[in-house]
This record gives structure tokens, C-alpha cells and sequence, in this order.
């Protein structure tokens, strides 16, 4: 229950900030909030293959994402600003900052990772509780939901060409988040311009932007495979 509890304490303070920010900035640097909570076969399966002793203080001192939240940004630079509030916070220690955007996993994982340590006060007592924070854009956060769904397919024995399409599909987003910033930037940076028009049908999302290279892809590798089969 303690997990929760952490979880709870983070998803209000990180809450706070966003609503504080936009009153403030008149800007939501949040485009989305989540949490989850390892489960027990995902813990007992982590454990065994990380050698991690299998007693609650086991877990508690060797596993720092059973418990998770993840915020979702429009753009990069909204990451870093969200991060520098999240570290801000003086009942809020950071035990370790992962910063893959900056340095992306071969695969091309992107991501900022922030574990840290936050105070639970409950009835009796006071239990610090580890949290994992992932924050990404949207774009990161639709590449790495893919990335999850194939290795789980695969049983992490991913074959070659959907790696390479992945790691492909990453440079895309990438490419997607930096061209999106700076158009951002360019339309933030107009003075007296008139407010931004409400989205339409015929405008097309980061996440569709890449859901639709996936699907080139994913076209592209089985025209590769019927290729193979016919010769």
C-alpha cells in the first residue's frame, strides 16, 4: 500500500505544479499525467532476473520502479522545465537522474528518468517511498509503447529488421519533436499574433505522424516477407 500512497504523493505535487504553471504562464506544459504500480508477477520475474532478493526489503532497496508516474510533454524543453519543478520540491529527494534524451539507449529510447524519494505519513508513522518519474513527449511516449508491445511479442528476441525499423521509427520521432518545437518557438515568438486556430480533423498529431511511418513500415515488411516466400 505504501507504493500507492508515494504514487498518490507525487501525482498531487506534480498536479499542483501543472495547475500553478498554467495560471501563472497561461500555459500547460503537461499534456498528459499517468501512474502504475508494478504488479506482483512483474516484481517476482524482475527479481529472478536481476538476482534481487526476494523479501520486502529486498525489493525496497534494489527496485526502484515498482511504483510509477509518467508525464507526458508537448515538447522537450517542457520536459526539462517540469523536471527542474519536480526537483525543486524540498520534501522531494532525486536519488538518480537517467537523462536518455540526451543520451538515447542503442535502441533509440528517449526518455528523463528522475527516482526519487518522497515521505508518506501515515497513522503511525513515516515511510519514505521510492518513485520512478518518466517524462517524455508525446512522440517519445508513443515510440516506447510500441517498443514494449514487440518485445513483449517477442519474448525480448526481437528480430533484426523490426529493431532496425524501430530504431528508424525513433530518428522519426526525433526528428518530429525537434521540428515541432521550433515551429513552437517561431509562433510563441510573434508578437501581437492572433491566437492559435482550434484543432480540426485535418490536422494531423505527433502520434499520427508516427503511427503513420509505423504503418509504411509495418506495409514494407510484409511486402519484404511475401518477397521471400514467392522466391
Amino acid at each position: 500500500m505504501t507504493y500507492k500512497f508515494g504514487i498518490d504523493e507525487v501525482m498531487t505535487k506534480i498536479t499542483v505544479l501543472r495547475d500553478e504553471f498554467r495560471h501563472i504562464h497561461d500555459y500547460n506544459p503537461i499534456e498528459h499525467l499517468g501512474s502504475r504500480l508494478k504488479s506482483i508477477d512483474s516484481i517476482l520475474a524482475k527479481a529472478r532476473r536481476k538476482g534481487i532478493p526476494l523479501t520486502p526489503d529486498g525489493v525496497r532497496e534494489n527496485m526502484f520502479d515498482v511504483a510509477g508516474v509518467r508525464v507526458t510533454c508537448s515538447f522537450v524543453s517542457d520536459i526539462y522545465r517540469v523536471r527542474d519543478m519536480i526537483v525543486g520540491q524540498r520534501d522531494l529527494t532525486v536519488l538518480e537522474e537517467r537523462d536518455y534524451i540526451a543520451h538515447p539507449k542503442g535502441n533509440g529510447y528517449k526518455s528523463l528518468h528522475l527516482i526519487v524519494k518522497i515521505p508518506v505519513f501515515l497513522s503511525d508513522r513515516v515511510e519514505d517511498v521510492v518513485v520512478e518519474i518518466q517524462l517524455r513527449t508525446i512522440a517519445m511516449d508513443f515510440w516506447a509503447s510500441l517498443e514494449h508491445k514487440i518485445y513483449y511479442k517477442y519474448q525480448r528476441d526481437v528480430p533484426g529488421h523490426l529493431t532496425d525499423a524501430l530504431k528508424l521509427a525513433a530518428d522519426v520521432a526525433a526528428t518530429l519533436d525537434t521540428t515541432m518545437e521550433r515551429i513552437h518557438d517561431e509562433v510563441r515568438g510573434l508578437d501581437g499574433a492572433p491566437e492559435p486556430p482550434e484543432a480540426t480533423d485535418d490536422m494531423v498529431s505527433p502520434r499520427e505522424m508516427v503511427e503513420t511511418f509505423m504503418r509504411t513500415a509495418q506495409v514494407a515488411d510484409e511486402a519484404f516477407h511475401e518477397r521471400r516466400h514467392d522466391g
